[in-house]
């Protein structure tokens, strides 16, 4: 079917350059045109290739405000660091993980000491591939190195494995979180309630 459209398409050119009457000058021209077309047709062209649905296009990844809000009260949202989580969540946004992952990378390599950084870096590492694996869990280490005393590294282990399905492990990342959270802190009582409700999904034995 394809070649005989390409035969259809060659005779409606010649066609059209005697009804319109196009010097004859200009007809080699035209004519080496439709043989490289033909030509690259025949070497790439499939017609024989069954036809198939076009791939549907990645929806974008919603990010939740009340999580932009609390992210703001433990990490800040005017610093360097805080331009390079907001271009990272623009990339997530777009239903492209890899690349928020990428930014963070470029992140920690421009900003090696910045622990806010290097948990981002944990966090769209772990949202890239819905597990914490290793190059993930090395960045919350990393970023809990150089900041020990901040609940952000944990909090964010701990919401990487809640997202895995790792509930258990998450408990633990989320009893340090507030137990680094200062007392009257506006984010400890975030960290707190949802500490909190996933005690009760746990001692429900419904997960695990």
């Amino acid at each position: 079917m394809g070649y005989l459209t390409l035969a259809l398409l060659g005779g409606a050119a010649f066609a059209a350059l005697v009804a319109l009457r196009v010097a004859r000058a200009l007809w080699s021209l035209v004519g080496a045109a439709l043989f490289l077309g033909a030509a690259g047709y025949a070497w790439q062209g499939r017609p024989l290739l069954a036809s198939a649905d076009a791939a549907p296009r990645v929806d974008a990844a919603p990010i939740e405000p009340e999580m932009i809000a609390l992210r703001a009260s433990l990490l800040g949202s005017y610093t360097q660091d805080a331009a390079y989580l907001i271009a990272s969540d623009a990339m997530a946004r777009s239903g492209d993980p890899r690349s928020a992952s990428e930014v963070m990378l470029g992140a920690v390599r421009k900003l090696p000491n910045s622990f806010i950084a290097w948990t981002w870096l944990g966090t769209t590492l772990a949202g890239e591939t819905g597990q914490v694996q290793p190059p993930a869990l090395l960045a919350f280490r990393r970023a809990a190195q150089l900041a020990p005393d901040h609940p952000a590294p944990p909090f964010y282990a701990g919401l990487a494995y809640v997202r895995a399905g790792d509930f258990a492990t998450a408990r633990a990342y989320w009893r340090r979180a507030v137990a680094l959270s200062p007392a009257g802190a506006s984010y400890r009582r975030e960290i707190a309630v949802r500490l909190a409700l996933l005690e009760r999904l746990l001692a429900s034995g419904a997960v695990r």
